[in-house]
This record gives C-alpha cells, sequence and structure tokens, in this order.
C-alpha cells in the first residue's frame, strides 16, 4: 500500500500551460464554460463542486482579513441599481472600452488588446483612441478572427454597463452593477450612523458584478460576469492615519510608473517601510493595505516568485485617483490584475451628494468651540419671485454656494450668477448678503475613500495555476495541485483499502468524526487504492486517510495518513485524529512533526 518518496517535479512541470489547467478545471469540477447544453456562451462560467468550494474557501479567508481582522463591517447590496446611481459614479459617461470592428467577418474585438497582442506595447488601454487606431494602421493589423486588415477602422468608446428595466410597463431603467463599490457609497448616509459616525470606518462586501465585455478570453481571467471582494475604507484625511508599523517590515516587489517609463526600468524589491520613506509610494494609507494584502496573498496560495505590486501609469489611473497600485500574478508569462489599491479622496460621496440631495458627510466635533465668520444670504424672495419665477429656489441655491465660494463676488452692487448656461445680474441689496460671527462645535466633512478592490476568480484561477504541478511517483506520471490546506476545497480523503464490511465500519466512522470536526471529506472506495490516491491529489486534497487490516488487527485503531506533496506516509492513531489533522489545518502542527 505504501508509495516510495515522488521525484522532484521538473521545471517544465512547475510551469503548466493554461490548456492543461483549464482540462483539468473542467474534468475535476472547478470551473468550465456555462450552458454548455446549448452551445455555450462567451464570458459566463460555471464553478463546479471543488471549484465553488475553493472560491468559498478563498472567500472567506478574504473576510476573515480584511473584515474581520481589520474590524470592518460586511453588507450585501443589490446587484441591480436604478439610472441615477451611474449617473452620479460616472459610469454612464465614462465606463466604456475601446471596440474596432471587423467589416470582413462583423467580429468585434477590444482594439486595445489587438495592439497589445501584436505590437511592443504592454499598456495600449493607457492610450486615447486617436493613438490606438494609429498603431493599428502603423503596424497593419489584422483580425484575430479572419485576418483581414483593420488599418482604417473606427476605433469606438463601448459602455461595458448591462443595461435592464425595473418593473413593467413604464419602467424605470437600471443596471445590472459593474463594481460592488457603488453598492456601499450609496447607502453611505445610513452606514455611517452603524459606525457612530466616528471616522476611520470600513465597509467590505463579496459579490457578483457584470460588464458586457467585447472579447472575453482566457477562461476566467476575463468574464462578464465575476465575483468582487472590495473594501471602502472612509478616513478624514487631515487627522486618519494608518499603522504603518505593523507593515513597515513587509517585503514587497514593486513597479513604480518611473520604472515602467525608463528604457532600463525594472522591479524594485524592497519593504512597505522604506518605499514609504522614500516616496515610491506617495499615500500611507494604499502602502498599509498592501503591507496587509502580501502576507495574505502568501497564505492562499499565490507563489511569491511570481507576484508584484505595479502601479497605474498616468494613462490609466481614474482621474479621481490620487495614487493606484495593482496587485498582479504572473500567469505562463503574462502578468494578469488581480487587485487594485486606489486613493479615491471624496469624488465618490460628493458625486452621490449632488446628484441625491442627502448627505454624504460625517460631523467632525472641534476639541473647543471655535468662533468663524461666515458668508450668509437671505435674499428678498419678493423680488426674485417675480423675476425668477419657478427658478427663484434654483436662484437662492446658486448664491448661497457663491457665498460661501466666493464671498468676494458680493463686493460690487450686483452680483452674477449662472442659471442653466445663462448669466443672470442680481442686485446685491436684494440677496441680503451678510459676514456673520457664529460659534461652531464642529463642521460637517466629506470623508476620502481607500479602496482595496479584489477580483476573486482571477484569484482563484491563479491559486489553482500556481499550486498545478507535475511529476512521477513509483515511475508513473502524476498530476496535483499543491493548494494551501486552508483554502483546499476537500481537506481529508478516506479509504477504506477493500470492499470489507468491517473496514468500511471503521471508516464509517473515521468520516463523522472528521466532519464533526468541521474538516470537508471526500470518501472513495472504488478502484485500487493507488488511483484512489491520485484523485485526490490532482484535486489538491491535502491528506488521504487509508483504513486497512493493520486498523482492525492490532490492539490500537490507527490508520495510515498520506500527505499530498511528499507522498509521505504516518501511522496515527484513531483517537485524537480530527485533533491532529485540525491543527494541521490551522497551521499550529507540521505534518512532518507527527
Amino acid at each position: 500500500m505504501s508509495e516510495h518518496q515522488h521525484t522532484e517535479p521538473t521545471e517544465d512541470a512547475t510551469e503548466p500551460t493554461s490548456e492543461k489547467l483549464v482540462e483539468l478545471a473542467k474534468r475535476r469540477g472547478y470551473f468550465f464554460q456555462s450552458s454548455g447544453a446549448y452551445g455555450g456562451v462567451g464570458g459566463f462560467y460555471t464553478f463546479g463542486p471543488q471549484g465553488a468550494s475553493l472560491k468559498g474557501n478563498v472567500e472567506d479567508a478574504w473576510r476573515d482579513r480584511f473584515a474581520v481582522a481589520e474590524g470592518n463591517m460586511e453588507i450585501d447590496a443589490p446587484t441591480i441599481m436604478p439610472e441615477p446611481v451611474f449617473e452620479a459614479s460616472g459610469h454612464l459617461d465614462g465606463f466604456d472600452d475601446m471596440l474596432v470592428e471587423c467589416t470582413d467577418c462583423g467580429e468585434s474585438h477590444r482594439a486595445d488588446h489587438v495592439v497589445e497582442d501584436n505590437t511592443e506595447y504592454e499598456d495600449a488601454e493607457s492610450l486615447p483612441i486617436p493613438e490606438v487606431e494609429e498603431v493599428i494602421a502603423e503596424h497593419e493589423l489584422v483580425c484575430p478572427n479572419c485576418g483581414a486588415g483593420l488599418a482604417g477602422q473606427a476605433v469606438d468608446a463601448f459602455n461595458l454597463m448591462f443595461a435592464t428595466n425595473i418593473g413593467p410597463g413604464d419602467s424605470d431603467p437600471g443596471y445590472l452593477r459593474p463594481e460592488t463599490a457603488q453598492g456601499i457609497f450609496v447607502e453611505f448616509p445610513r452606514l455611517k450612523e452603524y459606525a457612530r459616525n466616528q471616522l476611520p470606518f470600513g465597509v467590505t462586501q463579496i459579490g457578483r458584478a457584470y460588464r458586457n465585455e467585447i472579447s472575453p478570453r482566457r477562461s476566467i481571467i476575463r468574464t462578464r460576469e465575476f465575483t468582487q471582494a472590495e473594501l471602502e475604507y472612509f478616513v478624514d484625511p487631515e487627522e486618519d492615519e494608518p499603522d504603518l508599523e505593523a507593515v513597515a517590515d513587509v517585503a514587497v516587489t514593486l513597479y513604480p510608473a518611473s520604472e515602467q517609463n525608463a528604457e532600463d526600468g525594472d522591479e524594485i524589491e524592497t519593504t512597505i517601510g522604506d518605499a514609504v520613506e522614500e516616496g515610491i509610494i506617495g499615500d500611507e494609507w494604499v502602502a498599509y493595505f498592501l503591507g496587509v494584502a502580501k502576507p495574505w496573498y502568501d497564505a492562499v496560495g499565490v507563489e511569491m516568485d511570481r507576484f508584484r505590486f505595479r502601479q497605474h501609469l498616468s494613462g490609466e489611473r481614474a482621474h479621481y485617483a490620487a495614487d493606484c497600485w495593482d496587485a498582479e500574478s504572473e500567469i505562463d508569462g503574462n502578468w494578469i490584475e488581480m487587485a487594485g489599491f486606489a486613493y479615491r479622496g471624496d469624488y465618490d460621496l460628493s458625486k452621490h451628494a449632488e446628484h441625491s440631495g442627502d448627505r454624504f458627510t460625517v460631523f467632525k466635533q472641534y476639541d473647543e468651540p471655535k468662533t468663524v465668520e461666515r458668508a450668509t444670504v437671505d435674499p428678498d424672495m419678493s423680488y426674485l419671485g417675480p423675476e425668477f419665477g419657478g427658478d427663484a429656489q434654483a436662484v437662492v441655491e446658486e448664491l448661497e454656494t457663491l457665498a460661501l465660494r466666493d464671498r468676494a463676488a458680493f463686493e460690487d452692487e450686483s452680483v452674477e450668477i449662472e442659471l442653466e448656461g445663462e448669466s443672470h445680474e442680481i442686485p446685491v441689496e436684494k440677496t441680503g448678503f451678510a459676514v456673520e460671527e457664529q460659534t461652531e462645535a464642529g463642521e460637517h466633512i466629506v470623508p476620502h475613500v481607500v479602496e482595496p478592490s479584489f477580483g476573486v476568480d482571477r484569484l482563484v484561477y491563479t491559486v489553482l495555476h500556481h499550486a498545478y504541478r507535475e511529476d512521477e511517483v513509483d515511475g508513473e506520471e502524476r498530476t496535483y495541485l499543491e493548494l494551501e490546506p486552508e483554502v483546499a476545497p476537500t481537506f481529508v480523503g478516506v479509504f477504506p483499502l477493500q470492499s470489507d464490511d468491517e473496514l468500511e465500519a471503521v471508516a464509517d466512522d473515521v468520516v463523522d468524526d472528521l466532519r464533526e470536526a468541521g474538516l470537508s471529506i471526500a470518501y472513495d472506495d472504488s478502484g485500487n487504492i493507488g488511483r484512489r490516491y491520485r484523485r485526490q491529489d490532482e484535486v489538491g486534497t491535502p491528506f488521504c486517510v487509508t483504513i486497512d487490516y493493520e486498523t482492525v488487527e492490532d490492539d490500537e485503531t490507527t490508520v495510515t495518513v498520506r500527505e499530498r506533496d511528499t507522498t509521505d506516509q504516518k501511522r496515527l492513531s484513531v483517537e485524537g485524529l480530527a485533533e491532529t489533522l485540525s491543527a494541521i489545518r490551522a497551521g499550529d502542527l507540521e505534518f512532518e512533526e507527527l
């Protein structure tokens, strides 16, 4: 029954092609294209029994680190939201990809991907559309589908949101959310109450998001429906500071914009503390969350020699983001984005306040009351009413805003305001303008937002890809997934050696004990023992427990426990087996120590 020590994987075997992984994923129930009975549909994938479990374990690990350990709250917002939400957020106007259509075959492609796949440009997404059109023409790029030339074809902006209707008849327009963040931002007026109006505080959400990708590709790396795990952390920009000491010594590989733009630029090996001190990472909150994320990625199974943080170039950074870094993993020689860490300022809350009329602020109490000068207006409505009719209230609001922003505008005999694109002169004496001293206990501030945003599907793919191994055991080729015990779909496989009532009875008792301890179990009694080991190896099960005839013949009830990676076996007592394996899963005990 025992196996010899396996040979070390070859270098080629530890760098599998994605095709091998996709085939394994389909065969063993990790993920596969959805609606296969109807020919499948691009960009939609189903996670099978193994994949759903792995994905759930990754989500639980993220929740433990970024919600529970950081003391943040979690919500679950709807995936469909009304149109005004996305008018305020800017998604209706600016959530676009570059589309180029082949006139010969009619296929649409992402123009930046066509450029990246066939030229030296690594980040064509950051280029303006006219420049992308020039690159396509200059390099005489062709349609990936039929080979027809794309030079001269227009590159258009294509909005990625899925539209829908809310309600029957003259229903309200809505959209499937393209990110989970807006579900947090729009609920801020209520969420701040749950945080007792005390900054800083964080709100997390794990859920589905939808983007109508032009050309989804590379299995679950780029899909039209995917899962995000996001944290929106609300801070007072003048007072709140992160605990950088807690992450200062975390070693990181950084690829800053300065190195990307240099001819001989390269990645930088440093620590979070040094990167902040040297100005490589400009924002301390971003640096803090990079320092939190790095060891977490390591713990769930991302190989650290294939992992880095890359800073956004100026052309790809959102206009509201002061700084943004991506967590990237290497897959078959290419770097893919797994998460983004952005300092979003007060853009999101200010926009929703402007469009909704609700208050997206937190009251900041002063240590001592302050006497301040405030410019106010008390307009003469007997003048504004006849003069402006139904627009009188809008004029009042414009005057109030102008008084706060530029009191010097009221120094002349009249003041100028703009209403629906037209300028109007109003006598200052009719505005009731005055500067008064007021004693204030505090002020309402718009918090700034720090956002670590994780793509769960891409992380699952990375974990599987980085765990893929091929080696030989007893002269036979073996494929296995070296998954971390914390995220492996199944932790223990339990096998009775033969179809025997006595062995099967003990196996049933072992399964019950292990499941009662909270361990995920696979019971398998079909085929020879070697094939059963191979099946569990291929889905990444860390340990297998075999009940053999020694189990029932010896005075002490013992079983054989086999470790996946080394194939080493140890004889352990059934009594205390659940506690031992639980300690190994928790990281409190090593198999080699047994």
